[in-house]
């Protein structure tokens, strides 16, 4: 399994930090800041999920005004994994 931090942008989160495991499947979704409750409520709901369907379901989410949200700021993390 492999580690990665993400740092976001536009978002009150200022850290991700995550897992993937040699199958694509994402673990351990981890926020540091923002709304506490949500954010551990998106990383229980995408543990264990393939890549591609977490940055489906996630990427272009806003919120409010702004141009992204802690789960697309998730999704963008996950464009610069490789498997």
């Amino acid at each position: 399994m492999k580690k990665y931090t993400y740092y976001p942008q536009g978002t009150c989160s200022v850290q991700i930090d995550f897992e993937v495991d040699d199958n694509g499947r994402i673990h351990n979704v981890q926020f540091l800041g923002g709304c506490n409750g949500n954010l551990q409520g998106i990383g229980v709901l995408v543990e264990g999920m393939p890549i591609e369907e977490v940055r489906a379901k996630l990427g272009g989410i806003r919120c409010g005004y702004k141009n992204t949200s802690c789960p697309d700021q998730l999704a963008q993390a996950l464009e610069k994994v490789e498997i």
